[in-house]
């Protein structure tokens, strides 16, 4: 009856399953991303029963991985690796290394390729975003000095991974064995991939923000997302006509390109839920390709993969962060944190799968010990990090580090302590009216505590962070954030949680004045505004002081 139907029947399946089953895995405890992998098992081939059409699957899944790709360039951060450069760079670069050896080596030893085995070992070498950020959440510890480091850890490896979105089609794709030949096709290719990063450097740069920036005045949240989401399949499927890259490599830098406007949060926002459930069939298409009969056909090949993804680089990392004077607490977070894999190993075992590298074997056992990896993860998480989350507690308490809960009432809180945040902030306190800092800034609020007042380490647009400075009882707000979008996102949120408190935020034009007061702004500020009443106020009555 609904064979006239196959994608409507493919996409419904997917969805339905992996809502089922990614609640019950919720449930448990577990990642959701373990109940999407597994209503893939559910519908594929390789169990009876229902089976969805597995090319429509593997469409759907190339949207979800431009999808992922745009989100991994619209939240790739310079500033956060930079802030941890010394530990996250070198640490990243040598734990993927040993890693991929270590994967190789196994690979080799169950009797493949050197080059098989390196795509292998390579997808072993890679954690999960979704699942990291997950797990410092759930515990408390994304904005201590463990989540920054693990951050900043997991972007250098998003970094390599966009490099090897680059090499290996060519080398998958090359028909050649001649060195030279090979090289001058990778030469070739990475020429292609300098082209279109300049051509999105030169004009997209430009292109890009002026159309959601035209888009977002004509006031429509339909036409906005709409163009957002335009824009990101359409640089990447023009990417890969023109330029000869790949649709992930292309989103990525589709996405770079528009987290430096001002409406990135917006388009983020906006595009979420899209990128959310395509992400979720992209999950589900892998899990239709993985074949339960791993376990019973290469059991010691199966355990070996999940050790050397759990053990392997859980141990790696643990010994570089030592080596580098971290403490024995800390070094524990960022191991476990790591040590599991996920949406970029399944994107590299797709680019295996099409241009025949790994063999059938190697894609279900990368699939199955990512699968286990991160059903473990969790209390592997809960055990590495019992320590330092005790510690956090008491520097907590003792106002070391940490989101100290604020208890008070009828104070005003400042978020953010840049140039205008600390101002703002020293000028509250020199009137000894009571006040609370929020930063995300782990040194400024060190500095606050130990100059004897009261600050809250943390993002202002988590719940957890706004109820630590007891924004409830909270007289006024004075948001500093200079990025209106933002400054936005925080001020909906205090919004929502304080409907009387007053909310006080700056701008740089009109249309921030507009975007803030419909998020929930009582007062927005303009410096050019202000200054120039400031000027005329001193023209009419130069006698007058003024500070």
């Amino acid at each position: 009856m609904l064979d006239h139907a196959p994608l409507l029947v493919t996409i419904s399946a997917g969805l339905v399953a992996a809502f089922v089953l990614g609640f019950a895995a919720q449930k448990i405890k577990l990642s959701p991303i373990v109940g999407y992998l597994a209503a893939g098992l559910l519908i594929g081939e390789n169990t009876p029963g229902f089976r969805a059409d597995p090319d429509l699957a593997q469409q759907l899944s190339e949207i979800g991985v431009i999808l992922l790709m745009f989100g991994v360039g619209l939240h790739f951060s310079l500033k956060d690796l930079l802030s941890v450069k010394k530990v996250a760079i070198p640490g990243a670069v040598v734990q993927m290394t040993l890693a991929t050896a270590l994967g190789t080596f196994l690979g080799h030893w169950l009797g493949w390729g050197w080059g098989p085995s390196l795509l292998f070992g390579l997808a072993l070498s890679v954690a999960s975003t979704v699942v990291m950020l997950r797990a410092l959440e759930d515990r408390g510890l994304l904005d201590t000095r463990a989540g920054h480091i693990a951050i900043g850890w997991l972007i250098v490896e998003d970094l390599a991974m966009v490099v090897a979105l680059v090499v290996i089609p060519v080398v998958g794709g090359s028909g050649t064995t001649s060195f030279g030949d090979l090289a001058g096709e990778l030469a070739v290719t990475i020429l292609k991939v300098a082209l279109f990063v300049a051509v999105m450097i030169v004009f997209g740069r430009r292109v890009i923000p002026w159309i959601l920036a035209r888009t977002a005045d004509t006031g429509s949240r339909e036409l906005f997302t709409l163009g957002v989401l335009a824009l990101s399949l359409g640089v990447a499927v023009g990417a890969a006509a023109v330029f000869g890259v790949s649709f992930a490599l292309g989103a990525f830098f589709a996405g770079t390109i528009l987290k430096e406007s001002e409406l990135a949060h917006r388009a983020a926002e906006d595009s979420q839920p899209l990128r959310d459930t395509f992400a979720v069939l992209f999950f589900v298409s892998v899990g239709m390709l993985v074949d339960p009969a791993i376990a019973v056909h290469r059991p010691v090949a199966l355990i070996a993969t999940v050790l050397a993804i759990v053990v392997g680089k859980g141990v790696g990392a643990y010994a570089l962060v030592r080596l580098m004077k971290y403490s024995k607490s800390m070094s524990l977070v960022i191991a476990a944190s790591l040590a599991q894999i996920g949406e970029f190993s399944f994107i590299l075992v797709a680019l295996g799968a099409e241009y025949d590298i790994l063999p059938g074997d190697a894609q279900d056992l990368v699939l199955a010990g990512a699968i286990l990896s991160i059903v473990v993860n969790p209390a592997l998480f809960a055990w590495a990090s019992r320590s330092y989350v005790a510690k956090v507690t008491d520097d907590r308490t003792t106002g070391e580090t940490g989101p100290i809960a604020y208890v008070g009432e009828d104070h005003t809180v400042v978020v953010t302590f840049g140039r205008v945040g600390r101002r703002i902030a020293s000028g509250l306190w020199a009137r000894d009216m009571p006040a609370v800092v929020i930063s995300d800034d782990e040194d400024h609020v060190r500095e606050i505590r130990e100059a004897g007042h009261e600050a809250i380490l943390g993002n202002a647009v988590r719940s957890k962070v706004l109820h630590a400075a007891s924004i409830e009882t909270a007289h006024t707000v004075l948001v500093g954030i200079p990025d209106p979008i933002q400054a936005g996102a925080v001020v909906a949120k205090i919004r929502r949680l304080a409907p009387s408190t007053t909310i006080v935020a700056r701008g740089h034009r009109q249309v921030d004045v507009d975007y803030l007061t419909e998020m929930g702004a009582d007062r927005v500020y303009v410096g050019v505004h202000e200054i120039a009443d400031l000027m005329v106020a001193s023209a009419a009555d130069p006698e007058e002081p003024r500070d």
